[in-house]
This record gives C-alpha cells, structure tokens and sequence, in this order.
C-alpha cells in the first residue's frame, strides 16, 4: 500500500467534508441529541406510580396503610375516589396506573388480629411496569403486615419476634440501580453503529452519482488504498463523537467510568474499522446514495436496538433469536463497555468479546476490499 496516495485520497475526503459543513454538524449533533434524548428520556426505572385511592373504611388505620404507600418513593398519588366507576375511568383515561381499594372492615379486622384484604388493581395494558408496581406493592404491604405482627406481639408482652429468614442485599456495579448507567454505554455502541455506516455508505455511492468514479478508476491507485483513503476522514470523525459521548456520560450523566479510559478508546476504534468497513461495503453494492442511507439504518439501528442486549436481555429471547445475536457485532461492543464503565475489568475478563469484535472488523474490512476490487474489475 502507498502511503502517499493513501493520504492523497484521505485529504481529498476531508476537503469534502470540510465543504459540506451540514453533513459534518449532523454528524456530530446526531450523537449529541440522542445521548440527551435517552439518557434524559429513556428510563427503566419505575417509580413514583400513579396511585388511585378508593378507601372504604376512612379510620386512622386505612390512612395508615395509604400513608406507606403513598410514602414510599414508588408511589403517588392520583387522587381519591369513591366508588369503583371511579376507579375504572381514572385507569381508563391514564390518570392513575394502579388504584388500591380498603375495604370498610378493614379496621375492625386489623384492631381484631385476624387476616385483612385490600385490593391492588393494576392496569395491565403495561405489563412491564404493572409487574414492577405490584412488586412494589406487595413489598408495601409485607412491611405493613410485619409492624402489625409486632404490634400483637408486643401488646401480649411476647417481645420482637426474629424474623426466621433474615436477607442481607448487596448490590455490585450499580449500587443505586439507575438505569442510565447502563443505558448510556450501551446507547454509546448504538449510535457508533448507526452514525459509522451511515457517514461512510454515501461515500462510494456518491462518487459512482456523480460520475468520478471513472476518473479515480483510471488512476494507478489501489482499491485498498481508496479504502483506507476514504475510511480515514469518518474514522476521525467518528472517535470525536465516542470522545463526546464518553465526556457527556461522565459529566452530565454522572455515569461511573471505572475502567481503563485507554482500553476503552482501543476497543471503540476497533469496532469502529468494523462499522466503517460495513458502510462502505454498503455503498459500494447500492451505488444509490438513497438506498445506502437507508439500507444502513436497516442494517445496523435495527438489529443494535433490539437484539445486541441494549434495551431487550438476550437470554429472554428465544433461542433461534439468541443464536442470531452472536452475529450482531454491537453485542460484543456493548458487553466490552459495561465491563469498562461499571465492573472496571480489562481484557483478563473481556478477552473473548474483544477476540470476536476483532475478527467482525477483519472480516468487514476484508469484503470490503473484495467487493470494491469487484466494482474496479
């Protein structure tokens, strides 16, 4: 390879770049408002629920149970209502996603010792969060049940009674459990795919458009310095925006870096070569700049949103889906950055995933080749 026409090709793309101002701020305010868009917007974390509040019973012992529940931080209230066609529209309009009912009796029971219901409806058509809220709920209720089993003990003079499985939690990685955390490193991956095949599937495509290809044909260069040529302006490119991504996560999302801040950047510019290569193979087999763009979000946003373990586990899918995700390079990038941003573990345990993030940039950059030489013949 001749470094000098490498270069020749490589400066040529970067005045191109450099004249199309617009497409060099898309390319770097696209990385910027997804990042605030999901990391301010995108949440897994379910709290402060909509809570109806239908209380039949209106004795300090029903407002004490309301009192837990609209107390915690996973509760809010939604208002109270007074019958059950209440309940129903203010579920129904989206006022409210749960609703508890307190029965009238519910204080002669609690005052008597015995075993009292209240009912938790839920709207369902969220399953996702109806499954967390009713978590909540039944832990309400558990801690409930547990301070009215110790009132009864202490009024017969029995003492606090131990609890006969007493659970320590210990939470690593994420102490706080905040979803950004691991939403932001896996959204840095996403958007590298996207914003990669994107920027380099027009390059060859616009060149055949406007009939400049032939000129650059004709000449003694070789396909793989076109290549690199052409790769090296989006490259650059590329890592300013994981640069920016990694200073937004660090000091407007405030999300932990314990890693290797040198690996981490080793391994975004590994899949980086992969992505580019797969725009620019991309653009080499449409010719249409058109049909490239869109031919890359099909490509890589699709299958790097919903099956490289971003938003969706993998071990929840079905097994055919599962098999298909070990072809989804994002996968590996994303488990490579978690391991960084919140273990702080290096290649002793990220090893294998850097292995196969290495050989999806080989192979990319390898068709690429072939296919461009294709194009030349």
């Amino acid at each position: 390879m001749n470094l000098r026409r490498t270069a020749a090709v490589a400066r040529k793309e970067f005045l191109h770049v450099l004249r199309d101002p617009l497409s060099l701020a898309m390319a770097l305010a696209i990385p910027l408002l997804m990042l605030l868009l999901f990391g301010y917007a995108l949440t897994l974390d379910v709290d402060r629920v909509p809570l109806a509040i239908y209380d039949q019973s209106q004795t300090p012992q029903s407002r004490d149970l309301i009192s837990r529940f609209l107390g915690s931080r996973y509760f809010a209230s939604a208002g109270y209502v007074d019958d059950y066609a209440q309940v129903e529209s203010a579920i129904d309009r989206g006022h409210a996603l749960a609703a508890l009912v307190v029965p009238e009796e519910f204080a002669r029971q609690v005052q008597a010792g015995r075993p009292c219901q209240v009912q938790f409806i839920l709207d369902g058509s969220d399953a996702n969060t109806a499954t967390i809220a009713q978590g909540y709920a039944e832990a309400v209720a558990a801690e409930y049940g547990q301070s009215l089993l110790l009132r009864q003990f202490q009024r017969r003079g029995l003492g606090r009674p131990d609890p006969p499985l007493d659970l320590r939690q210990r939470v690593l990685f994420n102490t706080e459990l905040e979803s950004r955390n691991f939403i932001i490193p896996g959204l840095i991956a996403v958007i590298m795919t996207i914003i990669a095949a994107l920027l380099t599937s027009l390059t060859v495509a616009r060149e055949w458009e406007r009939g400049t290809m032939e000129q650059l044909i004709s000449t003694p260069i070789k396909p793989v310095e076109l290549i690199v040529g052409k790769l090296a302006p989006y490259f650059v490119i590329a890592m300013a925006d994981v640069t920016l991504a990694v200073v937004m996560g660090q000091y407007l999302f405030a999300v932990p870096l314990r890693g290797s801040v040198a690996l981490l950047f080793a391994m975004a510019a590994i899949f980086l070569a992969g992505a580019l290569s797969l725009g620019m193979v991309i653009s080499t087999v449409t010719r249409n700049q058109l049909l490239a763009s869109q031919m890359a979000i099909l490509v890589t946003f699709v299958p790097s949103y919903l099956l490289s373990g971003f938003m969706f586990s993998i071990q929840n899918m079905p097994r055919v889906i599962q098999a298909v995700t070990y072809l989804i390079p994002a996968r590996y990038f994303i488990q490579i950055l978690k391991g960084i941003y919140l273990k702080g573990v290096g290649l002793e345990i990220l090893g294998v995933q850097a292995l196969l993030m290495t050989l999806f940039a080989s192979a990319a950059v390898v068709v690429a080749k072939v296919k461009f030489r294709k194009k030349l013949a």
